[in-house]
């Protein structure tokens, strides 16, 4: 972590600077103090926590609903509540972030997503847990879709340099991806406690170690330094006149969200069990090698950025894994459909780096916590209407339905993006 924080510190540091001078240059040119290092490294950390837990709830939420007696179709309404809930909370940071510190926000989320680890571990009936899904922190998806997220970018894109600012958002997206891999990995404990403990009561456990790692989170979150709240010659302000871009941003990601929601890691592996047989120690494996292969993928998106510039290598590289994500519904066997995934895994999150990069770049800078969130509020409507359709679905029939109109989804998402933006250039590739 500290070399990660070293590297977006000498990237930050401006034309002139001596090496050792304490500083990073915001994308407004203003110099914060040497605490911003350790702020990216706390957030960096802080990240990687989130992650491992996001990466096995989102394979136990499925058997450990099973295990309460709820079929696919509760899943999904589960899953549709705990992203509308997201979507609902990074609404109101949106339109009051520029009123609010940004390290009391980032404590109180880290608060709600120990009560919610808690909550699941120690709560079986349905409906309180639907409504604990709404109001906490659970992640179906896998990724980040929650009210850190904003936040988070936020402070990222105030202490890094323009030129910098993709490289330090790959490593962001490298951290997330990998700790998410261990995490899936890691719900093989399952099976191999099995011997020992009953599974229900594995599950149980994983679920309140991750209210331990909001707890952990929280004090990571503590220690940030003012810098963290600083970072423009303006103070944060409301949406002025990047709203035009932001709102037509907002649109074109929240299609591409709605087909992700489609097949959020908890369904997809729901239909890979159901579909293959397999068991979840082998499921847990495949989310771990996807997941690898999508972290090694963030930091080829920053050299291809450089090349070809953000939007071309946002939409060529995530519009082929669109084509494998389809693909995988008519694959005939569990090593196809896994060679398929591995491919989709190689393509499909070089956008993530280089979309929060692009987002932060053509926005002023008091508008960043704004359009942070403001775009990822209807991500998290879309994906959160989509589990539903899709945990339907899967109630009608084996096949892969939702993976086939997330492919094609996505891929129209694509060409919209392509065709609306790629006039619109960041400052670094003016």
């Amino acid at each position: 972590m500290n070399d990660i924080a070293a590297k977006a510190e000498s990237g930050g540091r401006m034309d002139g600077a001596a090496p050792g001078t304490a500083g990073i240059r915001t994308g407004a040119g203003r110099r914060l103090s040497g605490h911003a290092p350790s702020d990216i490294n706390r957030i960096l950390m802080a990240r990687a926590l989130r992650a491992f837990g996001d990466g096995y709830v989102a394979i136990l939420l499925p058997l450990h609903l099973s295990h309460l007696g709820y079929d696919a179709l509760a899943v999904g309404i589960v899953s549709t509540a705990t992203l509308l809930g997201s979507a609902l909370l990074t609404l109101t940071i949106g339109l009051v972030a520029h009123r609010i510190p940004r390290r009391r926000a980032l404590l109180a989320a880290a608060l709600l997503m120990t009560a919610t680890g808690f909550g699941f571990a120690g709560i079986g009936a349905f409906w309180p847990l639907l409504v604990i899904a709404f109001v906490g922190t659970l992640n179906p998806s896998g990724g980040d879709v929650s009210l850190f997220l904003p936040l988070e970018h936020t402070v990222i894109a105030h202490v890094a340099a323009d030129q910098a600012r993709t490289a330090v958002f790959a490593r962001y997206s490298f951290v997330g991806a990998s700790f998410g891999a261990l995490g899936a990995l890691s719900v093989g404990s399952v099976d191999w406690l099995a011997p020992y403990l009953a599974p229900p009561t594995v599950v149980t456990m994983l679920f309140g170690l991750y209210g331990v790692l909001g707890l952990l989170t929280f004090l990571l979150y503590r220690n940030l330094s003012p810098a963290a709240e600083a970072g423009t010659d303006s103070p944060p302000a409301p949406l002025g006149p990047s709203r035009g871009t932001v709102y037509r941003l907002a649109t074109l990601f929240s299609v591409d969200a709605f087909g992700g929601g489609l097949v959020v890691n908890a369904l997809l592996a729901l239909w890979l069990r159901e579909r293959f047989g397999i068991s979840v120690s082998v499921i847990g494996t495949i989310f771990f090698v996807t997941s690898l292969c999508s972290a090694v993928s963030y930091f080829a998106a920053v050299p291809l950025a450089r090349r070809f510039g953000l939007v071309n290598t946002m939409v060529f590289t995530h519009l082929p894994s669109s084509l494998f994500l389809a693909l995988t519904a008519f694959a005939p066997t569990i090593w196809i459909a896994f060679g398929l995934l591995i491919a989709r895994g190689l393509l499909s999150q070089m956008d993530v780096p280089t979309r929060s990069s692009y987002v932060m770049a053509v926005v002023r800078p008091e508008e960043r916590p704004a359009a942070a969130s403001l775009t990822a509020v209807p991500r998290s409507l879309a994906s959160a209407v989509a589990p539903l359709l899709s945990g339907w679905l899967l109630t009608v029939t084996s096949f892969g339905w939702p993976l086939v109109l997330a492919g094609v989804i996505k891929a129209s998402y694509d060409l919209a993006l392509l065709r609306q933006f790629s006039g619109l250039k960041p400052p670094e590739e003016c």
